[in-house]
């Protein structure tokens, strides 16, 4: 119950960052023209912070090390598999676009800037929780660059190997990993170190800042009123999480490794899936409607997911 709580409280606050963004829209004061902006500076600057700051929260040890590449290899399996799941049950509607971007809306979360806070809250004395949302994220770019174009677009030469090796999570990744390799936080001044948690912090409040100026930017009856939307995100937020749960539950694991999983997979839809439907011109008001709508329904069902843990 007390992880109840605290998931409870903590995704309150974050959607509270929702605010600002919201407010300062409506006042005239920001418009969408600024959105890539901001978001070139979440993407760039703060997530190579944040991942920085994952990292240096951990001395090396080979026993992490491979949790960390076992933590990568199963979320990317588990993706896998349901979105193939999904592709199975809905093979017969995948020329529809709008099914496509479900079946890829299903599996891909806010892992990174939603839910390195929700794990720190809940679990304060086990940072390595932040370094395996890094290592999901750079599993899901993989299936984004890949899989994810094609579900956005139903044509396989948009697909990039090249995108999903060559993107800011991995430049991120390339970063953060030495500093923790090597222990050169050791050497970093206090004042360094305090920077570039600030820095890492200033991710959260911006991502939900962002998606504020997107609320006040739409109708809100366009946003509330498509059924797949829901659908597409009863899946991330419950289905998914708990899928991929069952599928770890008896494996000879952590607790915290399951913990990690069940969490992380629960977020909600991720900023990056509007990104690639904009770029490929593919649904791109179902994609911003789903990461809306998760987003703000996630303050349900993140803290009940929690009552499994």
């Amino acid at each position: 119950m007390q992880s109840f709580q605290i998931a409870l409280v903590n995704v309150l606050i974050t959607l509270f960052y929702l605010v600002p963004g919201y407010i300062v829209r409506k006042m005239g004061k920001v418009s969408p023209e600024h959105l890539p902006t901001l978001s070139a500076v979440l993407v760039y600057i703060g997530n190579p912070f944040l991942c920085v700051s994952a990292f240096m929260s951990l001395d090396f040890s080979v026993a992490m090390t491979l949790n960390m590449l076992w933590f990568f290899l199963a979320t990317l399996i588990l993706q896998s598999l349901f979105m193939l799941l999904l592709y199975a049950i809905l093979r017969k509607r995948e020329k529809e676009s709008k099914f496509r971007v479900l079946t890829i809306g299903s599996v891909v979360g806010n892992v990174g800037f939603f839910g390195i806070p929700i794990l720190r809250a809940l679990y304060p004395a086990n940072p390595e929780l932040a370094c395996y949302s890094t290592v999901f994220t750079l599993s899901m770019n993989i299936l984004i660059f890949t899989v994810g174009v094609f579900c956005l677009t139903g044509d396989k030469k948009y697909m990039s190997l090249k995108s999903a090796i060559f993107n800011p999570t991995v430049f991120s990744i390339l970063i953060a990993f030495p500093v923790y390799l090597f222990g050169l936080k050791n050497y970093f001044p206090a004042a360094l170190t305090n920077a570039i948690n600030t820095v890492g912090a200033m991710t959260t409040p911006l991502c939900m800042f962002i998606l504020g100026i997107r609320l006040a930017s739409a109708p809100l009856k366009r946003i509330f009123s498509r059924p797949i939307v829901y659908v597409t995100a009863a899946l991330k937020l419950l289905a998914f999480p708990l899928f991929c749960y069952a599928m770890v539950y008896f494996l000879p694991v952590s607790d915290i490794f399951k913990a990690g999983i069940l969490v992380l997979t629960g977020m909600p839809c991720a900023s990056v899936l509007l990104s690639m439907a904009e770029i490929h011109k593919s649904e791109t008001e179902m994609a911003a409607n789903c990461q809306l709508v998760s987003t703000l329904l996630c303050f349900l069902t993140i803290p009940i997911l929690t009552l499994l843990l």
